[in-house]
């Protein structure tokens, strides 16, 4: 393709010249701004093409758009291969922080659990050069994470944590073997034996070898039992109950792994990438980040600019990297990442088993973390503002309700009603409605009923009513919100309806007004729609958990008596095996599968029943 094949005639004469003498190699190409500063970085397997695309009007998105008006110059470097293209490309925006770009926020060390050597080995905190003798376990994402692992740890084990000055010049026991957290070797109060056993039980632990450490206790506590040693055997109980409590907390599967998981959300125009760390077949922590996303950027540019910037800034890198979608240069970015570590390095979706498991686990603390940016008081304010704005509405909207109707194929109908003020969430003023005396599946009689009940009781209780009000649906919910409104007498509250395009795309939402035909459509980068969304999700989301709720509250026989193949046998297991009812519902489907008698299958059964 040359210059002049573009149907974009706005092209500058000395972009043309420099469209007319590209290369088709592969490289890295910076697009360049008035001053000479940086605007985008990107690499090409054939830069001839890639560079030209930008000024195809056919091709263009509006972020490439808006990118294409900025440019004065252009810059290329032809590279051998497309993995020094990605290279060289994770360098440059390193060092340019071009505002066309995903730009993430560095960190440069990573901290571990450190075990030192010698007779009374001490647990502890460690971040920088691995300098003393000992194992390092790790890395962890965080120090908090680091600080949680040994509170648990040294609750079953008891393990010393103070420095070696301070253990040497001991007379009697510190505070720490009052409360249960050391056993107190500085005055030989456990002999050297027992407490290398119980250091080799915290490598066993960190190595992933958790079932390994918990048989032990278990063989321990019974020859305990048999001696009539009740002391000791308590201890083994409380040290093999704390063990169950840890592995559950940091979701152990017993298996060697070493692995990272990328989970993403992306909604109201913020992105979250949550990276999760497994050491030897354990979760020791995650970390969050929030990228700078310039408008209308795709998943796959903000994963494979994650990748790149994290790994090649000097973090730990495993073999395996599982994601939930590969990016389309991933066999490039698998190559750059094993040259730089010296070994393979696969980037890999995870589809069953454990790692599906892991990687669900990083896709829902990902949308966890992106709702708690999105509720935070910096963002709401000027997302008011641009909803009124966009709705012109008289006065700034600081009190808006939003409706939504949940139901399982018509039965156990409920309505939710979600409150936001100027600073975000006011989960106080949440409300659900129990639906009844409707035809099933009606959503149109639930949503009258809801609207009703809610505005009625407002208006006798003569609260203030709100300054907008948002119905989750088209014109069919929006016209019979307009009859209870008229029947209620209430004229000067602004209502709309939002529903989703016809292809129900998130960004194409369709905002109805009373009276109206056509909806309002507003751009995808608005934060009006951005506000618009996320009160939307939050109204959805709170009626579904509420239906859940209602569903396990309508029988009053044991919720366990109603999952079939779950008879009285196994009931008696798991309430042995976990101690209560609750430790149940906490459980993941691996945990629950590890009480007698208790199969996988049957253990999915139950934790599907318990959280539908």
């Amino acid at each position: 393709m040359s210059a002049n094949d573009s149907d974009n005639g706005s092209i500058k004469p000395h972009i043309k010249q420099i469209l007319a003498h590209l290369s088709k190699k592969p490289g890295v190409y910076q697009m360049l701004g008035k001053e000479g500063e940086t605007l985008y970085v990107g690499k090409a397997k054939n830069l001839n093409n890639r560079v030209k695309s930008y000024f195809t009007k056919q091709y263009q998105s509006p972020k490439t758009e808006l990118l294409v008006s900025y440019i004065e110059d252009i810059h290329t470097t032809v590279t051998e291969t497309e993995t020094e293209a990605l290279l060289l490309e994770n360098n440059l925006i390193k060092k340019y922080k071009p505002r066309f770009n995903v730009i993430f926020r560095d960190d440069k060390s990573y901290p571990y659990v450190f075990l030192s050597a010698g007779d009374y080995p001490r647990l502890a905190y460690h971040r920088g050069a691995k300098k003393e003798k000992g194992d390092y376990f790790g890395p962890f994402p965080s120090t908090s994470a680091v600080r949680q692992s040994l509170s648990l740890i040294q609750k079953v084990f008891q393990i010393r944590q103070c420095e070696d000055s301070y253990f040497a010049n001991r007379s009697r026991p510190c505070l720490q073997y009052q409360i249960k957290r050391c056993t107190a070797p500085c005055v030989n109060y456990i002999s050297k034996e027992d407490y290398a056993k119980d250091v080799e039980n915290v490598r066993l632990f960190y190595r992933g070898k958790s079932e390994q450490v918990i048989s032990s206790l278990q063989k321990k506590m019974d020859k305990a039992s048999e001696n009539l040693e009740f002391e000791l055997a308590a201890r083994y109980r409380d040290q093999i109950k704390q063990m169950r409590h840890v592995m559950q907390q940091q979701v152990i599967s017993g298996t060697a792994s070493d692995l990272d998981l990328v989970g993403v959300a992306y909604a109201s125009g913020t992105c979250c990438i949550l990276l999760v760390f497994v050491r030897n077949g354990m979760i020791v922590g995650n970390k969050t980040y929030f990228p700078k996303v310039p408008k209308h950027s795709d998943l796959d540019e903000i994963i494979s600019s994650f990748l790149t910037f994290y790994y090649l800034s000097g973090a730990e890198m495993p073999k395996q990297i599982f994601l939930g979608k590969l990016p389309e240069d991933s066999d490039a970015i698998s190559d750059a990442l094993s040259q730089h570590r010296g070994s393979k390095v696969e980037l890999k979706v995870a589809s069953r088993g454990q790692t599906k498991e892991w990687q669900d686990f990083a896709n829902k603390n990902a949308q966890h973390s992106l709702r708690s940016k999105l509720n935070s008081k910096s963002n709401f304010t000027e997302r008011l503002m641009e909803l009124q704005k966009a709705l012109q509405l008289e006065s700034l909207p600081k009190h808006v309700e939003c409706f939504d109707i949940s139901h399982t194929q018509g039965n156990q109908t409920v309505g939710s009603c979600v409150v936001f003020d100027d600073n975000g969430p006011k989960k106080s003023d949440y409300r659900i409605f129990n639906i009844s005396g409707i035809e099933p599946g009606d959503d149109y009689a639930a949503m009258e009923q809801v609207l009703t009940r809610r505005y009625k009781r407002l208006k006798a209780e003569e609260k203030p009513l709100p300054d907008l009000v948002i119905v989750d649906g088209g014109k069919g919910q929006l016209a019979k919100a307009e009859d209870v409104f008229e029947a209620l007498e209430i004229s000067r509250v602004p209502l709309i309806g939002v529903s989703k395009g016809s292809d129900r795309k998130v960004g194409m939402e369709q905002i109805w007004f009373p009276g109206q035909h056509r909806p309002l459509l507003l751009d995808e980068d608005s934060k009006a729609l951005h506000f618009i969304q996320h009160i939307r999700d939050e109204s959805h989301r709170f009626a579904i958990t509420k239906h859940r709720h209602q569903r396990k509250k309508s029988g009053t026989k044991s919720l366990l008596e109603e999952i079939p193949g779950v008879g009285a046998k196994r009931r008696q297991a798991l309430l042995r095996h976990f101690g209560g009812w609750q430790e149940i519902e906490k459980a993941s489907p691996k945990d629950i599968a590890k009480a007698p008698g208790i199969s996988l299958a049957i253990a999915q059964k139950i934790y599907d029943y318990l959280h539908s």
